[in-house]
């Protein structure tokens, strides 16, 4: 058995330092999404625009004969 603990400030600091980072990075991210966003068109950032081409009118069907 050791006289030695861990001390709870240290334990805190280190809890606070690691919520700073994780905010800093998240802070980081959504930067890079709106900039990115803001170069594109105004539909908006997505790769694939108009996946479904129009619809060519009524759709008629037929029975199978036979």
């Amino acid at each position: 058995m050791s006289d030695v603990t861990p001390e709870p400030e240290s334990s805190e600091n280190s809890d606070d330092e690691l919520k700073r980072k994780f905010r800093e990075a998240l802070e980081r991210k959504k930067l890079a999404q709106t900039d990115s966003a803001a170069g594109g068109p105004g539909r908006g950032s997505a790769k694939i625009h108009g996946s479904h081409g129009p619809v060519g009118g009524k759709r008629s069907f037929r029975r199978k004969s036979g």
